[in-house]
């Protein structure tokens, strides 16, 4: 693994700490890019990296996208992310989480850590055991925020691509408006049953083939394999997968008018947001449509911070802010001519004092 600072995601971060514990096997990236408007906020990603050095890339570029998906979102926190490196087993111990915990521990309240990729409410239990900064704990009473952040997640998302529809297609409904959803899993498979809801014709794909036909039968919809669903002739195509789907290729193959879905860092490469507006495709930039799991875990682990309960209704209010927000980026990007994503990041490194 190269110097951190070398990295070509390396963006000024203001800590990259490498925690390895011999005892539990612990070893763990924990990245803080900004703390400009609180203590840096994310989840952590419990992965399996074939190459090493690629957990060092994805701490350092999720924790940037939490920066400005947290300002973005209006939330009074900076952004961060870790990673825990799993070995080929992918075997998780409660020690290993302990020890894990003791380090967000040691760093004062600087970072505040939640369930990612790999990582489960279960075991934000266990973490939480070491450390008070942890979120996305179990709901302890009626109505209050807190546990799995997924479905905040795919209401925003879904939220957000009604706001796409009506923006790009000028629909006010759902009914017929034709969906291509990649990953159908927690997020992925609560935007789909939405989307449903409202009369949207579903294509759906997953690398885990029986989920995504399970969900089709159980919503009406059609299924194609996780190889093909790119290509999907649709409106809207919403990957809700892992990221940087969005390069030459994946762009090439696309056969939608706009890319609206929960997966982080979708665009491969910079150039690539302009390469879809080229093509006349809008594009929902992922860190402003996807935050609805933030703000859920936000708001409850700040109202624990100040000795009250965040409820259920604090939380969807602010996701309900979403497909405002992406309305502003939309209208900007259209007025000035430059793609959505650079105008979002414009917005967001503004916001973090870095404008």
């Amino acid at each position: 693994m190269t110097a951190f600072w070398a990295e070509p995601d390396f963006d000024a971060h203001e800590l990259v700490q490498v925690v390895h514990d011999r005892a539990s096997g612990l070893t763990a990236i924990i990245a803080v890019h900004s703390t400009h408007l609180g203590p840096a906020a994310g989840g952590t990603r419990f992965w399996h990296y074939n190459v090493p050095a690629l957990a060092m890339s994805d701490a350092l570029r999720l924790s940037r996208g939490m920066s400005y998906k947290n300002a973005m979102a209006g939330l009074p926190m900076g952004g961060g992310k870790a990673v825990i490196l799993a070995d080929e087993q992918r075997i998780k111990t409660p020690e290993m989480l302990a020890a894990f915990g003791d380090a967000v521990e040691g760093m004062g309240g600087r970072y505040v850590t939640a369930e990612d990729v790999g990582i489960s409410e279960a075991d934000m239990v266990t973490v939480s055991h070491r450390t008070d900064h942890v979120s996305g704990l179990p709901v302890t009473g009626q109505g209050r925020a807190g546990g799995d952040p997924g479905p905040f997640t795919a209401y925003g998302i879904y939220l957000g691509i009604r706001a796409a529809v009506r923006h790009k297609l000028g629909h006010d409904s759902l009914g017929g408006v034709r969906v291509a959803v990649q990953g159908t899993g927690s997020v992925g498979g609560g935007v789909a049953r939405l989307l449903a809801r409202d009369g949207a014709r579903l294509t759906l794909a997953d690398i885990h083939a029986e989920r995504a036909a399970g969900l089709a039968a159980e919503l009406g919809g059609t299924v194609v394999s996780s190889e093909t669903i790119m290509g999907t002739a649709c409106d809207v195509f919403s990957p809700n997968a892992l990221g940087a789907i969005l390069d030459d290729a994946g762009i090439a193959a696309l056969d939608c008018a706009i890319v609206a879905g929960g997966a982080n860092n979708q665009l491969a490469r910079p150039e690539h947001g302009a390469a879809l507006a080229a093509r006349g495709i809008l594009y929902a930039p992922d860190y402003v449509i996807n935050a609805g799991g933030i703000i859920s875990v936000a708001t409850e682990y700040l109202a624990r911070r100040n000795g009250n309960s965040g409820d259920v209704t604090e939380v969807n209010t602010l996701v309900e802010k979403i497909p405002g927000r992406l309305e502003s980026i939309w209208q900007e990007s259209e007025s000035t001519g430059v793609s959505s994503d650079v105008v979002a990041d414009r917005m967001a490194q503004k916001l973090i004092g870095r404008g």
